[in-house]
């Protein structure tokens, strides 16, 4: 079911007497569903949805990550490289197991080690920083 993000009304006033809402849901106040960003080895290639937002654009959120880019601490150059795997993930520990990439995720790149810094689900692309390389 969609999320609806905003604060019901419907709780007693310091009187006794019951508040009601003035107005029903907007469509503004509906969130969407969670899309998720899985890693799967055998597919070959990215996969995109796009989505309609309000006002009349899109977003496009990534359903299978293939590529990250991967920017090195302490210089400006980005790669884009392979993910293998999600090591480690804060937001829920079931994502790693299912291969769901979000943002703070930590993953396996073939560089090495990497945490996810954009919202693969929101900006269209994965991007990370290294934190441990492979040598």
């Amino acid at each position: 079911m969609v999320q609806y993000h905003k604060n019901p009304k419907t709780k007693a006033s310091g009187t006794g007497g019951k508040k009601r809402s003035t107005r029903d849901k907007v469509k503004a106040h509906y969130g969407g569903f969670f899309h998720r960003a899985r890693i799967d080895k055998k597919e070959k290639e990215a996969a995109y949805t796009p989505r309609s937002t309000k006002g009349g654009n899109t977003k496009i959120a990534v359903k299978i990550v293939g590529f990250a880019n991967v920017s090195t601490k302490g210089s400006a150059k980005v790669v884009k490289t392979k993910v293998l795997s999600v090591v480690e993930s804060p937001n829920n520990r079931h994502y790693t197991r299912e291969g769901l990439v979000t943002k703070g995720a930590v993953i396996e790149t073939e560089l090495g080690k990497c945490k996810v810094t954009s919202r693969p689900t929101q900006d269209g692309t994965v991007n990370a920083v290294l934190m441990q390389s492979k040598q």
